[in-house]
């Protein structure tokens, strides 16, 4: 795997280096020599993030963690990739599509995790709104995201509330 490490007011150090690449050593059992990973680290007030993005056939294996101490967050953000590996693969398999990016004995070997299952569809009547009215309607309901059918684009598109108490907007790219 590459590596493509940088960082936000935060100066790379080969510890940090290195400690990057030894955790995140463990994912190239998945993934084919050539595949990029994707490290971001970041320092804001008092919290030490990690962003690690690796792209694969048309997706995106992505996790952020943030902790007081980088090496906590590097960590952790290691745990996650490989739990959604885990997922992803089942939905590989489920849909019989191609490995992609990933390793054959990764794709052939059986998995202990579950099968993601949708329990449940919910319906709703969906009338066009601005994204100000979507956010409101968002909060009076207490949920953390909201579809609606934009009234200015006639696309449908979703509100989330970010942290910090802003919010931010998911819209196709057709």
């Amino acid at each position: 795997m590459r590596y493509i490490i940088s960082g936000k007011n935060i100066d790379i150090t080969d510890g940090l280096r290195s400690a990057v690449t030894d955790k995140l050593k463990k994912l190239e059992r998945y993934f084919t020599p050539d595949t990029e990973v994707h490290v971001t680290l970041s320092v804001e007030k008092e919290r030490q993030k990690i962003e690690v993005t690796i792209p694969v056939k048309g997706n995106i294996i992505r996790s952020e963690q943030s902790s007081t101490d980088m090496y906590v967050s590097i960590d952790l953000v290691e745990e996650v990739i490989e739990r959604q590996l885990r997922k992803y693969k089942n939905k590989l398999i489920a849909r019989q599509q191609g490995g992609g990016n990933f390793q054959k004995e990764f794709m052939e070997r059986d998995s202990e995790d579950q099968e993601v299952r949708i329990i449940r569809t919910k319906k709703f009547d969906i009338k066009p709104m601005y994204p100000e009215d979507a956010c409101v309607q968002m909060e009076l309901l207490g949920h953390t995201f909201f579809a609606f059918v934009n009234a200015e684009t006639d696309e449908i598109n979703v509100v989330y509330r970010r942290r910090g108490g802003t919010y931010g907007i998911l819209e196709p790219d057709l």
